[in-house]
């Protein structure tokens, strides 16, 4: 099936015949139209039986080719009546969690007797399953980010500020011909590792600190992401054993990945290695995130997620250990789940290693 008719397949399972997607991602996934709107309305409309029809700010630029009706308007104009006039009120209709309440709202007054249901799930869905041409672009992105990762090991030294390396890593994607990173690039030493989200400061690299890259870039709109964890000349004795502790955690929830797993065993299977070994309290998230044409996508890796693995989903696999005011551990690689097991997307070795 095409990406659109599994959409309007998902639509169907939940009852619904129509929807509006608003998701500037969501729209090029399934039409190819790319379209930065920003505070002005463009939509989607999937209606059963009908094609899809994009309502579009004059502003914008569309290809002669697109094969879908277009419905313009301009700024002094109603794109949202013009929805109104299309939707079929005597039916619900599905509505992208995107869509701001700047339009949802006038929609609803003007159709009262209209069933609002959220529905993003039945894109979602799909966009979690990646076809042959996303899961090369998605390797092609972790080659990148491998590449990428190698040079700024070689880039440490003394004295290096955190905004710097950051720096560096970002130039080095664009030389390889990405849009960019993916997000904002995290590089901590030292106790600035204990902090899963720090972003980069003016910290200097120092002998004894521990050094932690989480990187990606996007090329050709997908995503890489991953995380490795070196220390700077000579460590502590904890670090060496923390950072074995959390690679072992990484690879048993690895080795589980194939079809029909509960996602919630994986962080189980990494958390409990982390858990037995005294350090249950600092593994402070969950394990993992899906991923696509953006770094965070419906989907995690959580104790509290039920759904099975399928074939062509990809996420983050990467466990963690932190211990405020002396350093951190975090050990990330991308999982493509496979016919028969999975593919780890990113090749750089993830055992301990001196850095300078």
């Amino acid at each position: 099936m095409t990406r659109l008719e599994r959409v309007m397949h998902e639509l169907k399972t939940k009852g619904l015949t129509q929807m509006i997607v608003c998701d500037p991602d969501s729209i090029w996934y399934l039409t190819g139209v790319d379209v930065a709107p920003y505070e002005r309305l463009f939509a989607l409309l999937l209606q059963e039986g009908s094609q899809p029809t994009l309502f579009v700010n004059r502003l914008f630029y569309i290809p002669k080719d697109t094969p879908y009706p277009l419905i313009w308007h301009t700024d002094s104009q109603d794109p949202v009546a013009q929805i109104a006039s299309h939707v079929d009120p005597s039916q619900p209709l599905g509505i992208d969690k995107e869509w701001p309440a700047r339009f949802l709202i006038p929609l609803m007054e003007a159709l009262p007797s209209l069933k609002i249901l959220l529905s993003s799930d039945c894109v979602d869905d799909c966009r979690a399953i990646k076809d042959e041409e996303e899961k090369e672009k998605m390797r092609i992105a972790s080659q990148i980010n491998d590449k990428v990762i190698l040079r700024a090991k070689d880039y440490i030294r003394a004295g290096v500020t955190e905004k710097e390396v950051a720096a560096f890593i970002d130039r080095e994607y664009l030389k390889e011909g990405c849009e960019g990173p993916s997000f904002t690039t995290i590089v901590s030493f030292g106790a600035n590792a204990a902090d899963p989200h720090h972003e980069p400061d003016d910290t200097l690299l120092s002998e004894g600190d521990c050094v932690l890259f989480d990187m990606g870039c996007r090329k050709d709109r997908y995503c890489s992401d991953m995380t490795r964890t070196y220390f700077f000349k000579e460590p502590e004795e904890e670090y060496k054993k923390i950072h074995d502790l959390v690679r072992r955690a990484n690879e048993k929830a690895e080795s589980l990945i194939r079809p029909g797993i509960p996602i919630c065993d994986l962080d189980k299977a990494a958390r409990d290695v982390i858990t037995e070994a005294g350090y249950g309290e600092y593994f402070n998230h969950r394990l993992g995130h899906f991923i696509g044409q953006r770094d965070h996508e419906k989907g995690d890796v959580s104790i509290s997620n039920t759904t099975l693995t399928k074939p062509g989903m990809i996420f983050s696999i990467e466990p963690g250990v932190y211990l405020p005011g002396r350093f951190g551990v975090r050990v990330e690689d991308l999982i493509l789940v496979t016919e028969d097991g999975c593919e780890v997307l990113n090749k750089v070795d993830k055992h301990y290693e001196i850095l300078g």
